[in-house]
């Protein structure tokens, strides 16, 4: 059991997924063919779907599709495609990598990284609520989604561009909202949270065979909400992609209070930094890994992103005189037509009413 409130330190949106990311196409007992069609259930984030594409054969055509249990976590899964798929052209992988893993993980981002979402929130908006004959992003078609759900879409990236930037501060500190998280998940243990800490890392993480989470970089994250701390900089701006809202009963009211109700204990780690091809970065000297979580994510996000770079029909951006940095549509090329498609499905049975995105790759 957790050091605290079990219930409460796993939250009640799933920003990040708790496994490491895994090649969709050989999961299976099946051999896939030329055409796959795959349904990923609550995965929180994009990492089997980035895995999966960046090991596709040119041939290969697969169709994933996602659902998920809120609008918020659909937003973030597009923010992060988006990210991934910028053309290198645009962004270097190492930026890139950068600013994703910043996204992903931190609760608090840098001005650079800030600028970058904008940016995206942005062409992104555009791509929900375009209604002309060409998309703004012909990577997005949401042209499935019913309207309520494409403005319920729009509104939330409109929302993190009014969030914060540094000349007006966010509404919600985000230092206050993951404090009150860890107060409320400690409860009469808060002041001895250093030692509820370590116990969570040593008797749950590294015992499940998580021992290369570094045990400095895993407190800072419990205390400050920072996961990836690549850069001297500063990280002040509150990362509004990680604010939702939840409803809570009061006196009979509910009442929807806005603040960070994701996880709070295992970290964003587990996603991208305890497994990878590189048996280098997982070395041991004197029963203590070389290499950080931190390395390991860098590193394998990095792969990804040159694996999507560099295969046949490598993402490219169309050029046109009225083209800006601020509205670039990301396209996908390859031996088939391809393009990612958000589309919303409405499942019968015990899943009624779930949010369901269509990513559509060749």
């Amino acid at each position: 059991m957790s050091a605290g409130r079990a219930s409460e330190g796993a939250g009640c949106f799933t920003w990040w997924g708790f496994s490491p990311a895994r090649i969709l196409l050989s999961t299976g007992p099946d051999k896939f063919g030329e055409e796959a069609n795959i349904l990923l259930v609550g995965s929180a984030d994009p990492r089997h779907i980035l895995k999966t594409i960046a090991g596709l054969q040119d041939e290969q055509s697969l169709h994933v599709y996602v659902i998920e249990n809120s609008m918020e976590v659909v937003a973030r899964q597009l923010l992060l495609l988006y990210v991934a798929l910028i053309p290198q052209e645009v962004m270097g992988i190492y930026e890139k990598a950068e600013v994703f893993l910043e996204l992903f993980g931190n609760c608090e981002i840098r001005s650079q990284t800030w600028e970058n979402l904008q940016r995206a929130a942005s062409q992104l908006s555009v791509s929900v609520t375009e209604t002309l004959e060409e998309a703004a992003n012909t990577c997005l078609d949401t042209t499935l989604l019913k309207f309520k759900e494409r403005d319920e879409l729009c509104r939330i990236f409109k929302l993190w561009l009014q969030t914060s930037s540094s000349e007006h501060p966010a509404p919600i500190r985000m230092s206050a909202a993951w404090d009150y998280r860890v107060r409320q998940h400690l409860g009469t243990r808060y002041d001895s949270r250093k030692g509820c800490y370590d116990w969570d890392l040593t008797m749950k993480l590294h015992s499940k065979g998580c021992g290369v989470i570094n045990k400095q970089q895993y407190v800072r994250w419990r205390e400050q909400g920072l996961a990836f701390e690549m850069r001297e900089g500063t990280y002040h701006i509150t990362n509004p992609t990680l604010l939702s809202s939840r409803a809570f009963n009061q006196r009979g009211d509910k009442v929807s209070i806005r603040g960070y109700w994701g996880d709070i204990v295992s970290s964003p780690y587990l996603s991208f930094g305890i497994e990878t091809d590189d048996e280098s970065l997982l070395k041991t000297c004197n029963g203590q890994h070389t290499k950080t979580a931190q390395d390991v994510s860098i590193a394998n996000v990095q792969r990804l992103f040159q694996s999507l770079s560099s295969r046949r029909g490598c993402l490219t951006t169309p050029q046109s005189d009225s083209e800006t940095e601020t509205a670039r549509s990301v396209s996908v090329h390859g031996n088939r037509p391809s393009k990612l498609v958000l589309e919303k499905k409405t499942t019968h049975g015990g899943n009624t009413g779930s949010n369901c995105t269509d990513v559509v790759t060749c």
